[in-house]
């Protein structure tokens, strides 16, 4: 009884040290003040090429435009989703980006409030000391008005989760991903016209798992033992990057557009812009969960080396796993279908009763239910013969095959692929024996490689 204690406590223990870094993250004590975390993408926007002359752009409000309220699962929340103070996000952004030279607007009552109080004490000034006083300056108006808002925040775009349990221990894990989007549009104030427009969207990613123990380790003697963490992430980071993303796009663009220059024009043809074309492209075949869409990653032709086993199921009992080995060729009929051949070899066997190296041969099909994704479940149907080694293939019985399996490609020429076949012979002399009213058949499972070529 103890060893069971000690195998489900050491259980718990690996379980949450393998747990990750959020969990051995947790803080005994309060924070010291620091700097705010900065963005994945923040260094990004500051090594943009210098600029031929900085562009002066005003922001009067960008502001949340979603009206969105944060979910929760027990009820109503009258707190915002995300944040209201997405102005001084941009404005900073712009002036990280080096672009730009942003005038104050959002404040601009304030501002004009204060430039009155200045003009009165000087005013004041001058008549109690009969001294003149500058005039103030005008202020610096704005060649470029830029506006838009973020327009949506789309909550549980995907959820979903694992977990098991056997005696009392085990875990669970769930996420859910939320979605946020940002538009941003430059317009000129000398005639109104939107010079460029872009969008962003940023998903903002939750985690939480669970470890737990429930056990009667003696009589009258239970041990219950949990422990877990949850991880979210700052909607107002997922905010600031998406909106980062959006004013370095605004710049790449209107350069691109000639609306304004680089300090070095040679800078054109550097990786930065040609990287920003590939991925507006990429963009293009892109779903809003980051999948690829309409665009068929493997090539035409395809051989397949596989290894794995075979498991008989005949007349005689006690049925053995024996090793197997297969090679295919096959090309694509569409994107969901490829058809070919296969060759094969392996041993069938039960204990102590029967044992033979069999040969298979058959013209073989494949359906992929995802085939413009890199992982997709696959349907397989074959027919041909297969028959005992030292016999030829034309004298052999004939077989059907049934399976299922997945394949997951590692680049655009290779593939790792996993099956598990069932093959049912129109014969029930296959181990010699004639026993009962069902032909013989047996099992099988592999796991090989695709190589791909052909465009």
């Amino acid at each position: 009884m103890k060893v069971k204690l000690w195998f489900h406590l050491l259980f718990l223990l690996s379980t949450v040290v393998s747990g990750c870094a959020p969990f051995l993250n947790q803080t005994l004590q309060p924070g010291e003040v620091r700097l705010g975390a900065e963005s994945s993408f923040h260094q990004e926007l500051k090594n943009l090429p210098d600029p031929e002359e900085k562009v002066v752009a005003a922001v009067y409000k960008f502001r949340d435009q979603t009206g969105q309220y944060k979910p929760t699962e027990v009820g109503a929340s009258w707190s915002t989703a995300i944040t209201q103070g997405a102005t001084s996000i941009l404005q900073r952004a712009l002036e990280e980006s080096g672009w730009f030279i942003t005038v104050e607007r959002e404040g601009l009552a304030n501002l004009l409030n204060e430039r009155k109080i200045i003009r009165s004490s000087r005013q004041a000034f001058e008549q109690q000391q009969g001294s003149d006083e500058p005039t103030l300056p005008p202020l610096l108006f704005a060649g470029v008005l830029l506006e838009g808002g973020i327009i949506s925040y789309d909550a549980n775009v995907l959820t979903g989760g694992a977990g098991a349990r056997y005696f009392g221990a085990g875990g669970n894990a769930q996420y859910r991903q939320d979605r946020v989007t940002v538009y941003l549009r430059a317009t000129s104030t000398r005639n109104g016209r939107i010079l460029k427009t872009v969008y962003t969207s940023r998903t903002i990613l939750s985690q939480k798992v669970d470890v737990g123990l429930f056990r009667f380790v003696s009589f009258q003697r239970l041990l219950e033992a949990e422990t877990g963490f949850t991880h979210n992430e700052p909607a107002e980071l997922a905010v600031r990057e998406a909106i980062e993303k959006a004013v370095h796009s605004l710049v790449i663009e209107g350069v691109m557009d000639e609306l304004w220059k680089l300090k070095n024009p040679d800078e054109e043809r550097t990786p930065l812009l040609e990287n920003y074309q590939k991925e507006v492209q990429t963009n293009t075949q892109t779903n809003y969960l980051g999948g690829r869409i309409n665009q068929f990653r493997r090539d035409r032709f395809r051989v397949n080396v596989s290894g794995g086993t075979f498991r008989y199921a005949g007349d005689y009992s006690n049925p053995m796993f024996r090793p197997s080995a297969e090679i295919q060729a096959a090309s694509q009929v569409t994107p969901w279908l490829s058809v070919g051949a296969a060759l094969g070899q392996g041993i069938l066997a039960g204990e102590g009763t029967f044992e033979g190296t069999f040969n298979h041969a058959s013209v073989a099909s494949e359906w992929r239910w995802f085939p413009y994704s890199r992982f997709t479940p696959t349907l397989l149907l074959r027919g041909g013969v297969i028959s005992e080694q030292g016999h030829t293939l034309l004298k052999g019985y004939p077989q059907m095959t049934m399976g299922i399996g997945g394949e997951f490609l590692i680049n655009n020429r290779l593939s790792i692929t996993g099956n598990l076949m069932h093959i049912y012979t129109f014969s029930d002399q296959l181990d010699g024996v004639t026993q009962g009213k069902y032909n013989d058949f047996f099992w099988s499972a592999n796991i090989g490689l695709n190589l791909y070529f052909g465009k």
